[in-house]
């Protein structure tokens, strides 16, 4: 009994704390859409200044104010992801499901391009796709959102192949039932687990690598209030003593990712059915 409420209690708690997980990155979405004006001002009367009360996170040589313009550039980069991460699970999930509609060789073809984009250095993809799309918003969607599906596609090809050797799914064959019927009524419900752990799992990565191409100058604008763009324009004022400019974005994006992991562990761990006897 006392197992059980035990158990029941760290539950509740991780359901807490991923509610507040949730609730903390949904404000700073809608902070930094609100911010967005804030974040563009420049007032040369009060560059570089130093983090005080007035300004959290200091300003920079133009008199931007750096909290304001984190936020917006981290609410970019979360919607970023958001949607990158959502573009990429669902290719990931077709890929899967046309593993098991559409016969042995379209089954090898799919091995062979997920091979193929996991063979290619992750990065030098991701900034090709991006420069060939015209770099910007839509090329970094481009770009991040064709190099992430592939691990999940795997993932998800591996459950479909196993799926197919289930004795359900020979009955159903056997009853007559088509491959788009069997595929989607049969096998879909039994993958929604791994699609919604890898979805949530996949916004750290989009995150990340928007950052990163944008810091190297191959993603977002320049005028754009970027956390890369935003890395990157304070690499040149950090020998001059100008340490926040880079330290406050820089820990602000690892929290975020961190919090978005956090949610894919706790994620898996709520969906998971083992983990209630854990």
């Amino acid at each position: 009994m006392r197992e059980t409420q035990k158990r029941g209690g760290r539950r509740l708690a991780m359901l807490l704390l991923l509610a507040f997980t949730v609730v903390f990155l949904g404000a700073v979405v809608w902070l930094g859409d609100a911010w967005q004006g804030t974040a563009l001002a420049t007032d040369f009367t009060r560059k570089n200044l130093s983090p005080c009360l007035t300004y959290p996170f200091g300003t920079d040589w133009m008199g931007r104010d750096m909290f304001a313009r984190t936020v917006a550039g981290l609410s970019m980069s979360i919607r970023i992801g958001l949607l990158t991460a959502c573009i990429s699970a669902g290719i990931a999930f077709l890929m899967g499901l046309m593993a098991a509609v559409m016969g042995r060789f379209a089954d090898g073809m799919i091995g062979i391009l997920i091979d193929l984009v996991l063979g290619i250095p992750h990065m030098l993809l991701l900034i090709l796709i991006s420069f060939a799309c015209g770099r910007g918003f839509f090329g970094v969607v481009a770009g991040v959102s064709l190099t992430h599906w592939a691990s999940l596609a795997r993932l998800l090809r591996g459950e479909v192949l196993q799926l197919k050797e289930s004795q359900y799914i020979k009955i159903a064959e056997r009853l007559g039932k088509g491959r788009l019927y069997v595929a989607f009524w049969h096998m879909a419900p039994n993958l929604l687990a791994q699609f919604v752990t890898g979805l949530v799992l996949l916004f750290p990565h989009a995150i990340l690598h928007e950052a990163s191409i944008t810091f190297l100058g191959f993603g977002l604008s320049p005028e754009q209030p970027a956390v890369g763009n935003i890395l990157s324009e304070s690499m040149q004022y950090l020998v001059t003593g100008k340490w926040w400019l880079a330290l406050f974005p820089g820990l602000l994006l690892v929290l975020v990712v961190l919090l978005f992991h956090y949610i894919g562990q706790a994620a898996c761990r709520l969906i998971d059915p083992g983990s209630t006897h854990e």
